[in-house]
């Protein structure tokens, strides 16, 4: 039986059904912050997660419609893929390029990007402005794309650093272009991680590197860390299981300030919330859940 025909039957008629789709998937807290916040609201709303393959992700659309899903969450690899399979775009996030949040109002799929705005807010509630900040990002995936966007049109020198090149090039050029602004694309390699964070205000990390079951990988060494001359550096991880990543740790003990994905995730998660409900998201709750969720599973 195919996942839509599983929750097509037991949902049907039950709830109103959210999800997040994604491969891999297993990785996800967004079920336990999102049925969290359905269950304290008192909403009739049901939120589960999908594996899904590159090749079923057209498939998947089609039962979103088929099942009346109010809304879903797209997470790596499928923030660009699904753009085609989508009848409207939000301007931010057709500026942007990629979606991950998608919001079913009768039939008609309209995609946002809840990213973007979910990074800035982490940021800003942490008392860090970015504007006319060097930033360095690591990944020229869908998050590094919104997260580049973002920062490049609000003021920020951007270089992009990716391990295949010819894509850091072409995320940066379309950046550019839609952000007016020029974005930088070197590849990811120690070398030039060692010389752009001599001139770095902020490192911000868009792989899934780090990202549980895999904890002891990084993509930054803590050597390269550790010769930083800037005081102030801001180290953004926007992995969040776990929450305390490799790099995040490294960072720390080089003297950096650090920014855990958790904040990110519960921004975006908000506003994602906000757009299928249309009620203010119980921000607290949500993010007390996924910390006593990944405390479990760290332990």
């Amino acid at each position: 039986m195919n996942w839509w025909e599983r929750e097509g039957r037991v949902t049907a008629g039950e709830a109103r059904l959210c999800g997040i789709i994604g491969d891999p998937i297993e990785h996800t807290m967004s079920p336990v912050m999102h049925n969290a916040a359905f269950s304290k609201l008192r909403l009739n709303y049901r939120y589960v997660s999908f594996r899904v393959k590159k090749e079923e992700l057209g498939n998947a659309i089609e039962r979103m419609r088929d099942l009346k899903m109010r809304g879903l969450n797209v997470t790596i690899p499928h923030k660009v893929a699904v753009i085609p399979f989508l009848d409207e775009l939000d301007p931010l996030a057709k500026e942007i390029g990629a979606v991950n949040t998608i919001v079913n109002d009768d039939g008609v799929l309209t995609g946002y990007n809840t990213d973007a705005t979910g990074f800035l807010r982490a940021l800003l509630a942490r008392g860090i402005e970015p504007k006319g900040k060097n930033v360095v990002i690591l990944g020229a995936g869908g998050a590094s794309r919104a997260i580049s966007f973002v920062l490049a049109r609000g003021g920020c020198d951007v270089l992009i650093l990716n391990r295949t090149l010819y894509k850091a090039r072409e995320l940066a050029s379309s950046v550019s272009e839609a952000s007016r602004k020029e974005v930088r694309a070197l590849e990811l390699n120690r070398e030039n991680v060692v010389r752009a964070l001599q001139e770095t205000d902020i490192l911000v990390n868009t792989t899934s590197v780090g990202m549980s079951p895999n904890v002891e990988e990084t993509p930054v060494n803590a050597d390269s860390l550790s010769g930083v001359r800037n005081p102030t550096l801001i180290v953004f991880d926007i992995v969040y299981n776990p929450v305390r990543t490799r790099l995040l740790r490294e960072a720390e003990k080089a003297g950096a300030q650090t920014v855990s994905g958790l904040d990110m995730l519960v921004c975006q998660g908000a506003l994602a919330f906000e757009k299928w409900t249309g009620l203010e998201a119980p921000f607290g709750l949500m993010k007390e859940e996924v910390i006593k969720a990944l405390e479990r599973h760290e332990g």
